[in-house]
């Protein structure tokens, strides 16, 4: 690497991030009546194809989350510190996360839409 090229890594340490596209933070899943703390980091889009509001990200490679599921989908409530919703946990990556998928309203409170110009 040249001199002048310096890679700096912003570093926030709050306990959850909260913007107009997801969440970012601790969560519980609960697969199979079973709890399991982790960390997660989840996005909310409208589908255009469909209309509804689909909800999806990752969850941090966790060792117990991988013992209790073995590489296996399976259904689970999201439940983070605003707010809880029901999902899909499945397809595991390269680095053992395992995507989360939803519809409808997604374990953490949406941004309003702004309100529309009235003159």
């Amino acid at each position: 690497m040249a001199p002048e090229q310096v890679l700096t890594i912003e570093t926030r340490s709050p306990e959850h991030e909260h913007d107009d596209e997801g969440y970012s933070g601790p969560a519980t899943l609960t697969v199979a009546g079973r709890p399991v703390e982790v960390r997660v980091r989840i996005e909310a889009r409208t589908e255009p194809h469909d209309g509804q509001l689909h909800w999806f990200g990752r969850v941090d490679r966790n060792e117990e989350l991988s013992a209790l599921l073995g590489g296996k989908a399976a259904d689970v409530l999201v439940g983070t510190p605003r707010g809880r919703a029901e999902g899909r946990i499945g397809d595991v990556d390269l680095w053992d996360r395992y995507r989360l998928t939803g519809v409808g309203t997604p374990p953490f409170p949406l941004d309003e839409p702004p309100a529309p110009d009235t003159d």
